[in-house]
């Protein structure tokens, strides 16, 4: 159990605890310098624009991008729709009508994507091979003139499968497409090859507060990604993204991205050895991973047990440690995972699959007595 008599949280992949470093920067902006960054006509407003140009200095050093290719958001949902909406007035002009996505996208890419059809667009919807990878090769042959959105997810969030980006990115090099990454998971974890023209990303997944995230829009040269904004009131954020700017979630998610750079490596460190622990602490039960591959995130882990449905897993451990079934947007429907079907997985494996993820500041948990808890389901 935690320190808090609680469960042990093993559910990183859904919402990370914030690190005391961001909580100081967000409490700051929320208390003491708690001015509108629209207001330059007194110290407060300065301060508070101060904070967020700061923000988005340390967003773009990770990102591998300029700070005015940074907009701020309220999460990766919102910068998606940004970007599969926000290109569609560029792309009738230039009469294409083609996108290009993976079955194993977040809903947060998925459904934006496949609502283009009623719009009059075509979406091609690319399968993963069973080990949750998009096949580069399948990629190409979809690929056409009228093409001009690819959208693939960096690393997956129920798997923590990492896709093949570099390699899209230079079967890419020479189509004037745009190629856009759901970094939710990744952002600060892995690199992001430079041909990738839209980044998005989430505060929470990186212990920075909910309900804040950016959209890193690069330019080619010195063209912007030609979007154009979903709502209007302001002119906030280079005319993409009007309203009030919440300061003390940008600190935060500022802060946030110069720890990722700080310290990247011992976090790496510390999550492949808790990936090795758990694989070892649950061996005896013969779990089969979902998704494992060459390259993974290291944490999160997708597994099955056979005999097990997730469901009852869940409940039977719910007062050791909190797991999922699966992505947070769609588990709480108890639906089979759409990333695991998608990867032809059988059935007793899909709908046996939880979710285990951690991060740094995890503790282990009673490994013991999660055994004792499961074998019971089998017996």
């Amino acid at each position: 159990m935690s320190p808090l008599n609680r469960p042990v949280y093993l559910d990183c992949a859904a919402s990370t605890p914030p690190e005391p470093e961001v909580l100081e920067v967000v409490q700051r902006y929320l208390e003491v310098d708690f001015g509108n960054a629209s207001s330059r006509a007194h110290g407060w407003g300065l301060e508070a624009k101060r904070a967020v140009e700061t923000a988005r200095q340390q967003v773009a050093r990770v990102a591998r991008a300029a700070p005015d290719e940074v907009h701020f958001t309220s999460g990766a949902t919102e910068s998606n729709n940004l970007v599969v909406f926000g290109l569609l007035e560029n792309a009738r002009s230039r009469g294409l009508d083609h996108v290009i996505t993976t079955a194993i996208e977040h809903k947060a890419v998925l459904e934006p994507v496949l609502a283009l059809q009623d719009r009059g667009f075509r979406v091609t919807v690319i399968p993963p091979d069973r080990s949750g990878r998009i096949e580069v090769d399948r990629l190409e042959a979809e690929l056409s003139e009228k093409t001009f959105l690819v959208s693939v997810m960096h690393a997956n969030n129920e798997t923590g499968r990492v896709q093949p980006i570099e390699e899209i990115a230079g079967l890419l090099a020479d189509h004037p497409c745009f190629l856009h990454v759901d970094a939710a998971q990744s952002f600060g974890r892995l690199p992001i090859p430079s041909r990738v023209d839209l980044i998005s990303l989430s505060g929470h997944k990186i212990h920075a507060p909910k309900g804040v995230g950016a959209l890193v829009a690069r330019k080619r040269g010195f063209q912007r990604p030609p979007l154009t904004p979903l709502f209007f009131g302001g002119g906030h954020e280079r005319g993409l993204r009007p309203g009030t700017l919440p300061v003390p979630l940008i600190a935060g998610l500022g802060k946030a991205a110069e720890l990722c750079e700080r310290d990247g490596e011992p976090r790496r460190e510390s999550c492949t050895l808790y990936r090795r622990v758990l694989l070892e602490e649950l061996q005896a039960l013969a779990p089969r991973v979902n998704g494992e591959g060459a390259e993974f995130l290291p944490h999160i882990l997708n597994v099955s047990i056979d005999g097990i449905d997730a469901e009852a897993m869940i409940l039977a451990l719910r007062s050791q440690v909190a797991i999922s079934s699966g992505s947070a947007c769609t588990s709480a429907r108890y639906q089979a995972s759409h990333v695991l079907r998608a990867m032809d997985l059988d059935e007793s494996s899909v709908t046996g699959a939880t979710r285990w993820s951690w991060c740094h500041l995890t503790i282990q948990p009673d490994w013991e007595g999660i055994r004792e808890r499961i074998l019971r389901l089998i017996r």
